[in-house]
């Protein structure tokens, strides 16, 4: 009856929060570019849809690749990424005449905010027409066209007239018509085709783990209600994108891709790490299987103020990470299992004022409670790619200190030229981050900790064969933290039914919290058996599998994005922070006790957290964790360079012009008497072939000095516009 009410509880709690953001409908701010604008209504939108992470970084970066085709258009230097392509659409044809056209424009800011306005109020409305918030983000769709001043009523794509807001309806269809031969699945709602799970649903509110065939592959869930991370009801959800590695990328290599078969299917997979810590079978690793699970069960006993204990969370002390590990067995140095956390070496000074970062002490179980819904983009939220939209447009271009030149170097960029860029360039790294990590997670079907720690519980205890219920594939025993049930023991039940079972000091669970608004869990003993992640009862844990963490290749691909960007590994200022109000920012439960400010120095100390905050979470264990983190390095990485070709006119290197046929020289008869078999040339012949070769090297010579030019004057002419 408790999680019953648990769950009443928080469903009365979500619909004020909707009935907030009904009241917020107004999203348009003067001072904002037509592309920030219309990304604060993509990002609303989001936060009243279906919690889709993969979706959603499609649907950033798709909006990006518009709004980026626009501004590009009328740039004399920048290629644009789909207009021109017919490759992907016969939507996409654009001549050299129509797009000279448009560069002809007397003002190409005013005219490319017009066309982003009207390509995005005709993309999104297409791509949110069946979200369950379709009523509440079609009417800030409307509210930000009439701020616009935009006829929401056009559209005419005819774009021969150089009119900026038939290019906004020919981009939006281009767009759309590219989405549906992209490898989605949209037009079926991004099901799966084939996929389907070995293992039967667990019902987390029966103790155990029932239908768990194959204890390293995933295990669907079945709830009662499911409340998606977005507050959405729906039934219990299949593996959100188990194919998502087929879909279309943006830097991704074709070097860089497996494709796997199983069961006659094809799995695409870019960034292959290999296989996770298996439990049994070919190549497996039982001892770093039941080590990083029992690890996510050890940072449960973290999640309760009331134990005293207090850390220092500023960057003097978090933050500067140590090297990631390169194996799994190297993931034992690089955590540390009872205390929590991983070793960092902080920052001794901010950058920017040469001051030493003030200390920031608080209470450990507030601390990681925080983390925890913080970074996992629960209800309201933008899902984990839109997060670090938020971060970008908040943190870093909002902040008084932000300095918009392009990798910190150069001319002071507009609004405009620097949102276009900035949301280009991360659409694309959280693009390929989906496409990656769900390729993973596809293709490995990794098992979650709740699945994996009931199910090594149900086992037995693996440390001591000279103890009961011991079993090789059960949970390792840790003194004051992993034990058996005793007959003195509390937990051993009327009739001793629980007498041997394994115990865990940990987090007591949704049962504990009768009233999340006054109540809070804490940290007991509790049978291994009913152990739960630090997740809403109507949640428990995403549907989709492990192995790779989203969040880690997100946030890291997201870090080394915003740090090439700035030209700066810090944030503007030296230090970002988020504040979490006492006892109103927890969802589920009460807390935290106290204001908790987290703060970050750099952006890969932001992705850092994230990580972390999945393991306090219950929802990752550690070797989910690092490869993501690595693959979102170079994700990052390769996601930045390739804008920049497209910035700077790189990407679509112009060909050469074709050499002029040379014709062949006729072959003189040879002379009567001359002894040989074949003729030979005379005086004349000889000078008429090498005046032709002369004049020949001459022609291509001009051709290519007037295309270097040409190239010279536009970018010339592009600096003086600017």
């Amino acid at each position: 009856m408790k999680a019953i009410s648990m769950v009443a509880s928080i469903c009365c709690a979500l619909f004020p929060a909707i009935g907030s953001a009904q009241s917020d409908m107004h999203l348009y701010t003067a001072e904002h570019s037509a592309a920030r604008n219309w990304n604060e209504v993509l990002l609303a939108a989001i936060r009243v849809d279906y919690a889709r992470p993969t979706v959603h970084a499609r649907n950033l970066f798709h909006s990006s690749v518009l709004m980026y085709d626009a501004w590009a258009i009328f740039s004399r230097e920048a290629d644009s990424y789909l207009a021109g392509d017919t490759s992907v659409s016969e939507l996409c044809a654009l001549s050299n005449a129509e797009r000279d056209t448009f560069r002809t424009s007397e003002d190409p800011e005013a005219a490319a905010s017009l066309a982003i306005s009207y390509g995005m109020f005709k993309l999104l409305k297409q791509r949110f027409e069946a979200s369950p918030g379709a009523a509440i983000s079609y009417q800030r769709m409307y509210n930000m066209a009439d701020a616009l001043s935009i006829d929401r009523n056009f559209n005419d794509a005819d774009i021969s007239g150089g009119d900026p807001a038939s290019l906004g309806i020919y981009l939006a269809n281009c767009v759309i018509d590219w989405g549906t031969s992209d490898g989605s699945n949209e037009e079926n709602d991004y099901a799966n085709s084939f996929y389907s799970p070995v293992n039967d649903p667990l019902n987390p509110a029966i103790p155990g783990s029932p239908g768990m065939e194959e204890p390293s592959r995933w295990q669907p869930l079945a709830l009662d209600i499911f409340v998606d991370q977005a507050g959405n009801f729906t039934d219990t959800p299949p593996f959100l994108g188990a194919e998502w590695g087929k879909v279309r990328p943006f830097a991704l290599d074709e070097e860089d891709r497996q494709i796997y078969v199983r069961d006659g299917e094809e799995y695409h997979v870019y960034h292959d790490p290999g296989a996770p810590a298996l439990l049994s079978g070919e190549g497996a690793l039982p001892a770093e299987y039941q080590w990083g699970h029992t690890l996510v069960a050890l940072w449960s006993a973290h999640l309760d103020p009331s134990d005293g204990v207090t850390i220092d969370i500023s960057p003097s002390s978090i933050g500067n990470t140590a090297a990631l590990p390169d194996s799994v067995e190297g993931l034992r140095d690089f955590y540390l299992s009872l205390d929590g956390g991983v070793i960092e070496g902080g920052h001794s000074i901010n950058p920017v004022t040469g001051n030493a970062y003030d200390s920031n002490t608080v209470l450990r179980g507030d601390y990681t409670r925080v983390l925890a819904e913080f970074w996992a983009d629960g209800p309201k939220s933008e899902t984990p790619p839109g997060h670090w939209f938020v971060m970008l447009n908040e943190f870093v271009s909002d902040h008084p200190d932000v300095d918009k030149r392009f990798e910190g170097q150069g001319e002071v960029l507009s609004e405009l030229e620097w949102d276009i860029k900035a949301y280009f360039t991360l659409s694309g790294a959280v693009h390929d981050s989906a496409v990656t990590a769900w390729g993973i997670k596809g293709w490995y079907d990794y098992v979650r900790p709740i699945s994996a720690l009931r199910y090594m519980a149900s086992l037995g205890q693996s440390s001591d064969p000279g103890l009961p219920n011991y079993h090789t594939e059960g949970l390792p025993l840790v003194a004051g933290r992993i034990e058996l049930v005793e007959a003195s023991d509390t937990l051993v039940g009327d009739a001793d039914q629980h007498l041997n079972k394994l115990k865990l000091y940990a987090w007591k669970g949704p049962n504990a919290i009768t009233n999340p608004d006054t109540d809070t869990a804490g940290v007991d003993w509790i049978l291994a058996e009913n152990w739960w992640p630090y997740q809403r009862p109507s949640f428990v844990t995403p549907p989709f599998a492990g192995y790779v963490s989203g969040h880690s290749t997100f946030s890291r691909a997201a870090a080394e994005v915003l740090t090439r960007l700035t030209g700066d590994e810090y944030f503007p200022g030296g230090m970002a922070e988020f504040t979490a109000k006492k006892n109103e920012f927890l969802v589920f439960e009460e807390g935290p006790s106290a204001d908790v400010i987290l703060q970050w120095a750099t952006y890969v100390d932001a992705s850092d957290q994230t990580s972390l905050s999945r393991l306090w979470g219950g929802i990752h264990p550690p070797v989910d964790d690092v490869p993501g983190r690595r693959i979102g390095i170079e994700i990052g990485i390769a996601a930045f360079e390739k804008s920049k070709l497209f910035f700077q006119g790189n990407a679509r290197p112009e060909p050469e012009p074709e050499p002029e046929p040379t014709p062949s020289p006729a072959t003189p008869p040879a002379k009567s008497g001359s002894g040989g078999g074949g003729g030979s040339l005379n005086l004349e012949t000889i000078v008429s072939l090498l005046l032709l070769v002369f004049i020949t090297r001459m022609a291509k010579g001009k051709v290519s000095l007037q295309r270097r030019r040409h190239k010279s004057s536009d970018r010339l002419e592009n600096r003086t516009n600017a």
